[in-house]
């Protein structure tokens, strides 16, 4: 019996060597099997896809190094990656940013009540609604504003009937005049009350500006309290071209810049003119930056949210390095490119951009003469490395 047991654990040890030696055997293999279509499969030996059932095709495996990506030749061809040598040439003199057109808001007005009261009628309810300067925007009733209205038609009257005595009732209607002015009152509403006597229940206030209503800030029924705003008006005669750009071509934008801002949805239509604001603090998660330009509007055929492009003009064409635009990723961290680093292998590399057009983006380190970079389907090369690594390519990645 105790040599029944002693044999039953030789054999077991036996089979236990041989599996260790098929693993190891199958470690040491260079080549897995994927699916061109699903490559989170990947299989010792060959076969069908699990999910969509296409015969796996064997891939190099163990060659690459840490942060290279091995693509097969049937995900080269569905993904359309080509990619190019590069090489020194003429970017061209002139830069195009995407900008978005804004309300200018140094040229926003608040129209307010000077006086506390209730309104009575609202003129203007819609937002877009244009005021012009002097149109009648709300009545207010004021107990305050129809005490100071009595006070100036008595000092008028005392001064008929007592105009002889010792007190200066011309300094009296002064002031009271000068008070319903402070209130917001009109000169003809003025006028017109010494003219009349008559004092009604509610006071018209008219507008000091001319715009368009961006905010309403009261409704009908509602109170309003001294120095409470009605409503702001914006003069659309002048826009803000609001762009964005890279912390890295900030070198190529300064106050003499010229720059010119046409539009898709008006073709032919371009403004020019320099950039009269740029952002002195740099987001640290996007590293971008804002700059603005503005464009006259006579007409108001432009509209604050319609998309511009502005065309930074440089000062002299400059030659370097460049790429085409899509072979550049950018995000937060900064910008880089897929160089192709062996047969269907390839490794991400961190860039330094400058100028660009709306063809070409201008490399001013990072990369040399005869790298031969993805120009198309770098985007899909990125998701690939993120898939099968779990991380950013770029992640831990210094200039």
């Amino acid at each position: 019996m105790k040599l029944f047991y002693i044999g039953l654990i030789a054999l077991l040890f036996l089979a236990a060597c041989g599996q260790k030696k098929k693993e190891a055997a199958a470690a040491k293999t260079d080549t897995y099997y994927t699916c061109s279509m699903h490559p989170q499969i990947m299989e010792h030996k060959p076969g069908k896809c699990p999910i969509c059932h296409m015969a796996l095709i064997p891939v190099k495996n163990g060659h690459q190094k840490s942060g290279d990506l091995e693509l097969s030749a049937q995900q080269i061809q569905l993904g359309n990656i080509r990619v190019d040598t590069i090489k020194s040439g003429s970017i061209g003199d002139e830069m195009i940013l995407n900008a978005t057109l804004s309300i200018d808001q140094t040229r926003i007005e608040a129209v307010s009540a000077r006086v506390m009261g209730r309104i009575e009628r609202l003129y203007f309810k819609n937002l877009g609604d244009y005021v012009p300067k002097g149109a009648k925007i709300v009545e207010l009733y004021s107990e305050e504003l129809n005490t100071a209205k009595q006070e100036y038609i008595t000092a008028i009257e005392q001064k008929k009937v007592l105009d002889n005595s010792l007190i200066d009732f011309d300094r009296l209607i002064q002031g009271a005049k000068n008070k319903l002015k402070l209130w917001g009152m009109s000169e003809g509403q003025i006028i017109q009350l010494a003219k009349t006597r008559k004092s009604g229940p509610t006071t018209t206030l008219f507008s000091t500006v001319n715009g368009f209503v961006t905010s309403l800030d009261v409704t009908e029924g509602g109170y309003v309290g001294e120095g409470g705003i009605i409503m702001r008006l914006a003069d659309l005669s002048s826009l803000w071209a609001e762009a964005q750009l890279y912390a890295s071509q900030q070198s190529s934008v300064n106050a003499k810049t010229v720059a010119n801002v046409s539009f898709p949805d008006i073709p032919g239509k371009l403004v020019s003119g320099k950039i009269d604001f740029q952002n002195p603090e740099i987001s640290p998660d996007s590293r971008i930056n804002l700059i603005r330009v503005s464009v006259p509007n006579p007409g108001n055929q432009l509209k604050p949210g319609m998309s511009a492009y502005v065309t930074i003009q440089n000062q002299e064409t400059t030659s370097s390095l460049s790429l085409p635009v899509d072979a550049v990723l950018r995000d937060s961290k900064g910008a880089s490119v897929w160089i192709k680093t062996g047969n269907n292998i390839f490794r991400n590399k961190m860039v330094t951009i400058g100028v660009e057009n709306d063809q070409r983006i201008q490399i001013k380190s990072g990369l040399q003469t005869g790298d031969v970079v993805v120009i198309s389907g770098a985007y899909l090369i990125n998701s690939e490395f993120i898939f099968k690594n779990g991380a950013d390519p770029m992640a831990g990645m210094k200039m």
